[in-house]
């Protein structure tokens, strides 16, 4: 198997989520959007489930599409790898921090650099 084709799908656990609108210039969500958003995502202290396959991430069961922007990185001084993109769900933009800090957590890291070359190259 290539480099590019060794993750088909990334599946880990997030324990910590923060999803807002973004850019400016785009749509206002609406308050029942936000409303859900906290209550679902950014505000559920629970650990959200994260499937990323292709050009897909899906949350728990929010799945964002028209990715870019994508940043992955892993602190200083702190055991977790964080990922940052820009996306859409419903037709809603928004910007994503996705954070784990799994035992495994170069592994994902490994894995999220793998997928983020094979699809996004265009992007440092």
């Amino acid at each position: 198997m290539t480099e590019n084709n060794q993750y088909p799908k990334i599946n880990f656990s997030a324990n910590k989520i923060h999803v807002h609108h973004w850019p400016l210039t785009s749509s206002v969500w609406s308050e029942s959007t936000k409303k859900m958003i906290d209550l679902e995502l950014n505000d559920n202290p629970e650990k959200k489930n994260i499937l990323i396959e292709e050009q897909k991430i899906r949350i728990n069961n929010y799945e964002f599409n028209k990715i870019k922007k994508v940043g992955v990185t892993v602190p200083l001084f702190k055991t977790e790898t964080r990922m940052v993109f820009e996306g859409q769900f419903k037709n809603i933009n928004a910007h994503v921090h996705i954070t784990t800090n799994s035992k495994n957590y170069l592994e994902i890291f490994n894995k999220l650099m793998v997928w983020k070359n094979k699809y996004f190259l265009d992007f440092p």
